[in-house]
């Protein structure tokens, strides 16, 4: 496909994401009725349309409609991209642009939605602008060198041993961070031997956070995936029991752990009952907006409604892990979110209906800081 093409086909999965339909759904249907184009051609379909749903708002500004055309017309010129050499009429290309489309309307939206700008505006300020501007870019390709295997070192020799150049973030000392869009790397050796798992440099900085150590009881909380679970128990350099309220979210994490070399141990919610742990992690439920640059499609999802929803799962989890804790131990509590209200306030209403627990400290992160926004919490139990 030209590139022009490619745009036309963005059009068409833009105007079923603006319907309703969720990107990867509108993205792979799209390929399966139009078999012709190649993987190259799909995956520059999809950058596309997620560089529009980064720039949601203020490219249907710049392109005069909340439409699939809009927003490419949009996008092209926020990028300083002529619109002139895609929207040809030639060929697969989009139509010619008419009059009233050569208008340049000035953009002037945050991309993020009403509701949210306010929270984001007060909690960081002078900082905002520049935010907003980091959050419309593409996130980076980050690593993490697995302890249990590698050093950061190693690691990073053993991926210049497929051609593969990376370089350290100082988020961490596991991550490295390696060519935006490089797909060698889950076909890499370093990669199959479990010496490197994708992973964000700040959720890798959440986890240095909550110092795990060798000999203590661990539980990872909300498991999911196991983002947290196998970086805790590389560092721990033991075994780690995970749990996720919805296990068929772990489905996956036999297989990672097996190349990662680790032992995790699944938990029902009933099996936690009367136990406890050194360190409780939870990797709580959020809005995501601290990785919207990762999944843009989260913020035009994003609802008031929602957004209490995921306040009242926190709620949950931080009551449900209180009791986990033993005596003199820690519960982390950690989202990837901007949001104060998910964040300090979160932690503040904890501290105020629960006794027994004190605040020791907390981090928070930001697209400006090099990788995704996150926030912990080092709650301790007395």
């Amino acid at each position: 496909m030209v590139p022009a093409a490619r745009y036309a086909a963005a059009i068409e999965v833009l105007d079923r994401i603006t319907a309703g339909a969720r990107a990867p759904i509108a993205l792979r249907d799209w390929g399966r009725s139009n078999r012709f184009a190649g993987s190259g051609d799909r995956r520059a379909i999809g950058d596309i349309v997620h560089d529009v749903l980064r720039h949601w708002w203020s490219s249907a500004q710049a392109g005069g409609a909340e439409t699939g055309r809009g927003r490419v017309l949009g996008l092209l010129r926020l990028t300083d991209v002529d619109p002139e050499t895609v929207f040809t009429g030639v060929g697969h290309a989009p139509a010619v642009l008419d009059e009233a489309e050569r208008d340049f309307p000035v953009a002037d939206a945050s991309d993020v939605p009403d509701f949210v700008e306010p929270m984001l505006r007060a909690r960081f300020s002078e900082d905002f602008s520049n935010l907003i501007d980091a959050m419309r870019s593409r996130a980076p390709l980050d690593l993490r060198a697995n302890l249990l295997k590698a050093d950061r070192d190693q690691a990073r020799a053993a991926l210049a041993a497929d051609g593969i150049d990376v370089e350290d973030v100082a988020l961490s000392t596991t991550a490295l961070r390696a060519p935006t869009g490089d797909r060698r790397i889950v076909r890499s050796a370093a990669y199959l031997d479990g010496l490197v798992e994708l992973q964000d440099a700040s959720s890798q900085a959440v986890v240095d956070f909550a110092q795990p150590k060798r000999g203590e009881r661990i539980l990872d909380y909300c498991t999911g995936a196991g983002g947290k679970a196998l970086p805790l128990a590389a560092r721990a350099a033991g075994p780690v029991d995970v749990h996720d309220i919805a296990p068929a979210r772990m489905r996956d994490l036999p297989e990672r752990a097996a190349r990662a070399g680790v032992t995790l141990r699944a938990l029902s919610t009933d099996a936690l009952a009367g136990k406890h742990w050194d360190l409780v992690f939870a990797d709580a439920p959020c809005s995501g907006s601290g990785s919207w640059r990762r999944d843009p499609e989260g913020k035009i999802r994003l609802t008031p409604q929602s957004l209490a929803d995921v306040q009242s799962a926190q709620t949950d989890v931080l009551d449900a892990c209180a009791p986990l804790v033993a005596p003199g131990g820690r519960l982390i509590y950690a989202t990837c979110s901007l949001l104060p209200a998910e964040n300090e306030e979160a932690v503040a209403a904890f501290l105020l209906r629960t006794s027994g627990w004190k605040l020791l400290r907390n981090v928070s992160l930001t697209p400006l800081d090099g990788g995704d926004g996150f926030f912990a919490a080092w709650l301790e139990h007395a």
